[in-house]
């Protein structure tokens, strides 16, 4: 008898601790079936796409557990003024985006004319306040001939969302208007041979406000060599309009965990537009 009591009660002390551990990691119910001590689990469910979840709540970060204390918030760095005055477009180029837009499609300016599908000038409103730089084409948008439409697109049609926009209100381009091969870097002679098409881009939209989406933009558009963990959480200025750079898309769907900064960029455009708006 007292082994059987023995036993018993080792496998209730190994009971409570598989319930602690489970517990610990937020179930609250263990259902079990099969042969004693089976445990079904279930795949966790992803972050993106839970029933009900708000569109922001892809970028906030998980509140602290229980009797944990949370970091306190870091200081907001003094934002500028949404810009007054529009960029003057380069007089050697055509004065309008659909002859702009025509004129790059037929550039053979670098050897990139060799391997793309065709060029990927822009998507979006040409009236946006609110204009996304990224990098250069994938393999989807050298395809159809669109920037981000790939899973970083839908990602990113997401972060518009959270800031209570939708992708038909805002202007999305790249730096680059052709894939490079194996979606690698931009080479820095690449991305001097496009500067003229983005600049020439960003006067005639006229934007109030650039989210520069990763290193590569963010480096381009304020010609700098710095890395991105350096700049973002700032605001800078490409002549007299505030940008404010942050991670690519792609980069979030590699780290998830960025995402907390991502948003907090994010927080920072929606609410400089708003500011503007109201001034």
């Amino acid at each position: 008898m007292d082994d059987v009591r023995g036993e018993l009660v080792g496998i209730a002390k190994e009971a409570k601790v598989l319930l602690e551990r489970e517990r610990a990691r937020g179930r609250m119910r263990i259902p079990v079936e099969g042969k004693a001590g089976t445990i079904r689990r279930e795949p966790p469910q992803p972050a993106e796409g839970r029933r009900g979840q708000r569109p922001e709540d892809l970028f906030r970060p998980s509140p602290a557990p229980e009797g944990v204390t949370a970091p306190a918030a870091t200081p907001q760095p003094q934002v500028l003024e949404l810009a007054t005055t529009a960029v003057a477009p380069r007089p050697d180029l055509p004065q309008d985006l659909p002859t702009l837009a025509t004129l790059v499609s037929s550039c053979r300016k670098c050897g990139l004319c060799e391997t793309r599908t065709q060029t990927v000038f822009a998507d979006g409103d040409a009236k946006a306040r609110l204009m996304f730089v990224g990098e250069a084409p994938g393999r989807d948008e050298d395809a159809q001939g669109v920037p981000f439409v790939g899973r970083a697109g839908q990602l990113l049609n997401k972060m518009i969302a959270a800031i209570d926009m939708r992708r038909e209100d805002v202007y999305i381009c790249n730096v680059l208007k052709c894939r490079p091969p194996e979606n690698r870097t931009p080479l820095p002679d690449e991305v001097e041979q496009c500067r003229p098409y983005l600049e020439q881009q960003i006067a005639l939209v006229k934007p109030a406000l650039i989210c520069a989406l990763g290193l590569s933009a963010m480096q381009a558009l304020l010609q700098t060599k710095a890395s991105m963990g350096s700049m973002r959480g700032k605001t800078f200025e490409y002549r007299g309009v505030p940008v404010i750079p942050t991670y690519h898309p792609a980069a979030l769907l590699r780290n998830p965990a960025l995402k907390h900064e991502a948003w907090v960029d994010l927080q920072r455009v929606r609410d400089l537009l708003r500011a503007g708006s109201a001034a």
